[in-house]
Formats: structure tokens, C-alpha cells, sequence
């Protein structure tokens, strides 16, 4: 497992909704919304993403997740919560190549806003590249195996969480061949959801036979992307 390099661990901070996100000084980029990092995962990748596809897929009761971008946890939090309020069985796949420190994770507010202490403890600990058995309703599978490395040729995921860092900051994973190689991985009517919603991406989206939409964005943010592979 790949941690933070030494020196270059993130840095707490608070965000306007009196959620915790972190701030990472060697990218000088913070790893949700300023404005508020739960109300930015909540309506990102629950509302856009897990809600609106169990509305195109009422009678399923199971799905998997791809997530870019563990990070602290948020969104695979949400989503254990989701799948239990839903009775779904979520398998969520994620990738992070630089876990943050579990004293870092206790430190993070989630618990103390949603509840689920236990559950974002047994996240951050549950073992890299296997399947991790959360709750009956929930398998979590991390890996710190990169996006630019990793073999999706065997799966087929219904939801993509792009939650890499900005374009600006991390520009290798919003390049066309690695967004290729998501879109090939979703499943039909699959959706891909990510909060940026730069011209690029959204160009490059739609030259991969995926329909784009653009939608508002979480509050603060002018706009976000969804995408929907076809037949």
C-alpha cells in the first residue's frame, strides 16, 4: 500500500457546510468543495448518480460502483448508507494510490454529521486489493493500483464516480485514453458523474459515444457532468 510521501500528508480543514474535507499542499488543491464537501458528495454522486440511476432501474436489486479517487472516504460512506436505506447490494470498487493515515480518517467529521462511526472505521481499514465484506449489503473492493495500470476487461460497473482531483491539478486522468478506458468499463445505461464540467471533458464524453448532460452543480458550483452510455 502507497502512502501520503512524508511531509506531504493533507491537512485538515473545515468547508461552508461544517463538513471536513482535506487541503493537499504539494497539489494546493482541496479534495471536495470549499463550499461543502458533504453537500457537494451528496448531491454529485448520491442524487446524480446512485438516485437517478435506481430510477431508471427500480426492480434491480444490486449494482457496482467505480470510484476514482477513495480519498477520505466520503463517498463510499454515502453509499453504504444509501445501499442499506435501499436494500441494494452495492459492490463498490475504488481506487486511491495514496491512502491517507487513520489517524487522519478519526479525525474527520463524517461520523459526527451522518452517524456511522463504526462504518467509516471499518472503510478505512478493511484490506487492500480484495473483497472486503462491510455490511451484507455493501463488498468493498480498494486498490492503490493506478488508473493509468489497472485492467477493467472483466468488469462492467453501473455508476463511475470521477472524483480525481481538478483537470488543473491532475491533468493525466482526465486525458482522453483514460476516460476511454472508464467508458469502456460502464455498463449499458451505465452513468459516469463527476462535479467538473469542463468544455474538454465534456467534448472528449461525447466523441466516446457516452450522452453528456449538464446539470447544476452542487451548491456553490455553477454546473456538473453526467454521462450515460447507450445501447
Amino acid at each position: 500500500m502507497s502512502e501520503q510521501p512524508i511531509g506531504q500528508e493533507p491537512q485538515l480543514i473545515k468547508t461552508g457546510d461544517g463538513s471536513h474535507s482535506l487541503f493537499h499542499p504539494v497539489l494546493n488543491e482541496t479534495y471536495h468543495s470549499h463550499h461543502g464537501a458533504l453537500q457537494e458528495s451528496q448531491y454529485v454522486f448520491i442524487r446524480q448518480g446512485l438516485d437517478a440511476w435506481r430510477e431508471q432501474h427500480a426492480d434491480a436489486r444490486s449494482l457496482q460502483v467505480l470510484e476514482i479517487g477513495f480519498g477520505t472516504g466520503l463517498n463510499a460512506l454515502l453509499s453504504l448508507q444509501w445501499a442499506k436505506r435501499h436494500g441494494v447490494q452495492l459492490r463498490f470498487t475504488t481506487l486511491e494510490p495514496y491512502p491517507i493515515s487513520l489517524a487522519l480518517v478519526q479525525e474527520l467529521n463524517y461520523a459526527d454529521l451522518l452517524g456511522g462511526q463504526a462504518d467509516m472505521l471499518r472503510l478505512h481499514e478493511a484490506s487492500w486489493e480484495e473483497d472486503v465484506i462491510i455490511e451484507d449489503s455493501f463488498v468493498l473492493h480498494k486498490t492503490t493500483t493506478p488508473l493509468q495500470e489497472i485492467d477493467f476487461s472483466s468488469s462492467s460497473y453501473d455508476v463511475v464516480f470521477f472524483d480525481a482531483f481538478a483537470p488543473s491539478k491532475q491533468p493525466e486522468l482526465w486525458e482522453k485514453p483514460l476516460l476511454a478506458k472508464v467508458a469502456a468499463a460502464l455498463a449499458t445505461e451505465g452513468l459516469f458523474c463527476t462535479y467538473c464540467a469542463k468544455g474538454q471533458l465534456k467534448r472528449d464524453l461525447n466523441s466516446l459515444a457516452l450522452t453528456v448532460e449538464t446539470l447544476p452543480g452542487a451548491p456553490g458550483k455553477k454546473e456538473m457532468v453526467r454521462a450515460r452510455k447507450g445501447h
